[in-house]
């Protein structure tokens, strides 16, 4: 009796477990729908960006390029001193993968010149936007922030200047009238404004031909005495770096104003051949 009823219960256990076997199987071959919030594995992931790794900041910029930004550097007689000069001070960062800078601050003769480089290396963490998204972004909140002057205010092409100029003037006003007054009043403004006003064709803008995207700043402040301390920042996007220069000068003369095409002119030419050697 004791051998019957043990056989019976072997029988059922293995019943049950080829029957589990079976519903396994049965499902085989199906992927299971994901969980709410779960990336799809047939989902591709955003594009990495182009860049892995950043430059050396103080070594970014030659010999040359700081002779051209930084006069004062050649008047310094003492080898130690113009090579110290020359490395700059790098900036304190957390995760130079990431993000690494470099400045320079040199006294001449004419002026103290203020330079200084900053390299960011943007990586988006969410694997639906691209490192290049996400820098665009972070460039854009940059442009939006500086608050440069419409395209419409740049500067006018040279011939058409009297004709818009004209509008301005009041109804009743004769044409001739009308011309010599804003003549008389340009050449006032011109006169009054001196050295120290910006041109039009030097405002604010955006930059074409430099990298992805990039726009030109260029503010004149009083410093701690009278004298006029100009800066000229330059900050440009390559994919997923973005790259920011800034360029201070203020005169040693208290009635002295720095020239703006001439440090446009060379924060310009430092973000060409900084560009250069990213795609070097």
């Amino acid at each position: 009796m004791q051998r019957k009823a043990y056989v019976p219960g072997i029988a059922a256990l293995l019943a049950a477990l080829l029957a589990g076997c079976t519903g396994g199987s049965g499902s085989k071959g199906t992927a299971a729908d994901p969980k709410p919030g779960d990336i799809s594995v047939n989902t591709p992931a955003a594009q990495p960006g182009k860049y892995r790794t950043l430059p050396e900041a103080c070594a970014a910029v030659s010999h040359d390029s700081l002779d051209s930004l930084l006069p004062g550097i050649r008047e310094i007689t003492d080898q130690d001193r113009r090579d110290t000069a020359y490395e700059g001070q790098a900036t304190l960062t957390y995760d130079t993968d990431r993000r690494v800078g470099c400045g320079w601050k040199v006294e001449s003769t004419d002026a103290t010149d203020h330079l200084s480089v900053d390299f960011e290396r943007v990586v988006s963490y969410d694997n639906a936007v691209s490192d290049d998204s996400r820098a665009q972004d972070i460039y854009a909140t940059e442009e939006t922030a500086a608050d440069l002057p419409e395209a419409s205010a740049s500067a006018t092409p040279s011939g058409s200047g009297s004709a818009t100029a004209t509008p301005s003037a009041t109804p009743s006003t004769s044409a001739s009238s009308s011309a010599s007054s804003t003549s008389s009043a340009s050449a006032s403004a011109s006169t009054s404004a001196g050295p120290s006003e910006t041109p039009a064709d030097l405002q604010p803008r955006k930059l074409s031909g430099l990298g992805d995207e990039a726009f030109l700043n260029d503010k004149l402040n009083s410093g701690s005495s009278t004298a006029q301390q100009r800066t000229v920042t330059v900050v440009f996007r390559t994919s997923n770096v973005i790259v920011r220069i800034e360029y201070a000068e203020q005169p040693a003369a208290s009635t002295g104003t720095p020239d703006s095409k001439e440090m446009q002119d060379k924060a310009r030419n430092l973000a060409h051949k900084l560009v250069d050697r990213f795609n070097g």
